[in-house]
């Protein structure tokens, strides 16, 4: 059995901004034990008037874009700025063995050791998008323990960026000038989603490509549709190597930022965020009550096999076991 601390100190720790309960926090929001789920419930519930007063940044872009050296530069040139940056990295699992890397520490070593800054590499496990299932709640206890400006950092994996779109306030796409249509071919659904793109890398050589690729970015976006919020994507050129740009990233947001509050959307967009959140929360409390049930579980082992060999209809099956669950 682990041994937890009490709500009171859990709570106390995050709100005096103390680094170790605030990972033993988001550690127990994270814990699929059923035994930390209500205490997890009461924490979240207990800090949410503490919360919401940050800005949420989604970071994303193909593996190879440089998406840790980025956020290792803005961090630190947010640090500058007087605020304090909180970094969910969430690395890709193993399927085979649920592991994960969470190297995202070592990449970051300079922000990791800066007291104002907190990383917190968390697994994505089988969740669309390669966004923690508990993200949100992660965002929140950094929130209520003080940090301005959270970074939450995806895997990279395309058309699932909708997950991290759901939970931020601004979404940054990282790209590559010259990368070829193959690999740039993958993030061409998501430009749309995009708030901001950033040609990262635009240094030395790179920087006659970038400026070439700003160019046709640009005109590629003016072929979108405004989203609801009204708000015309900029793109922009970068490099974390010399720093070259991140204050314009910077500047960026926060003219965002300005423009959605004064719209209204900004509070909107936060509300169907919440009401996002209630709605997958039940799907997940639903489905792992569906799976821990004694009777499907039987049912499971005896009929996976005749779904696999194509003997069986998988939704003929998954209506059997609801039934069982149902009844």
């Amino acid at each position: 059995m682990i041994k937890r601390k009490s709500l009171d100190e859990y709570k106390q720790g995050v709100l005096a901004g103390n680094r170790v309960i605030l990972s033993q926090a988001i550690t127990l929001v994270e814990s699929n034990l059923n035994s930390d789920a209500e205490l997890a419930g009461k924490l979240v519930q207990e800090l949410l008037p503490h919360a919401g007063k940050s800005i949420r940044i989604g970071i994303t872009g193909v593996p190879g874009v440089g998406k840790s050296t980025f956020i290792e530069a803005f961090g630190s040139l947010l640090l500058e700025k007087g605020k304090r940056v909180a970094v969910l990295a969430v690395d890709p699992s193993s399927q085979k063995t649920k592991g994960s890397i969470l190297g995202d520490k070592t990449r970051m070593e300079k922000l990791a050791s800066d007291k104002r800054a907190f990383i917190r590499p968390s697994p994505s496990g089988s969740t669309l998008g390669g966004v923690s299932a508990k993200t949100r709640e992660a965002m929140l206890i950094c929130e209520a323990a003080g940090f301005d400006v959270i970074l939450v950092e995806t895997v990279g994996v395309g058309q699932s960026e909708v997950a991290v779109k759901g939970m931020v306030d601004f979404f940054l796409l990282l790209m590559l000038a010259g990368a070829g249509d193959e690999l740039q071919g993958i993030k061409k659904g998501i430009m749309e989603m995009a708030d901001t793109l950033l040609i990262h890398k635009a240094d030395g050589d790179n920087l006659p490509a970038a400026k070439r690729a700003k160019s046709n970015f640009s005109n590629a976006l003016h072929l979108f549709p405004l989203g609801e919020n009204s708000w015309a994507p900029k793109v922009l050129i970068g490099s974390s190597q010399t720093r070259e740009g991140l204050h314009e990233v910077w500047n960026t947001i926060q003219l965002f930022q300005d423009h959605m509050i004064r719209s209204g959307w900004f509070e909107k967009n936060r509300a169907d965020q919440r009401l996002t959140w209630l709605h997958e929360s039940v799907q997940a409390i639903l489905g792992k009550l569906f799976y821990s049930h004694p009777e499907v579980k039987k049912m499971l082992q005896r009929g996976e096999k005749e779904v696999q060999n194509g003997k069986k209809s998988p939704m003929t099956f998954a209506r059997e076991l609801t039934k069982i669950f149902l009844s």
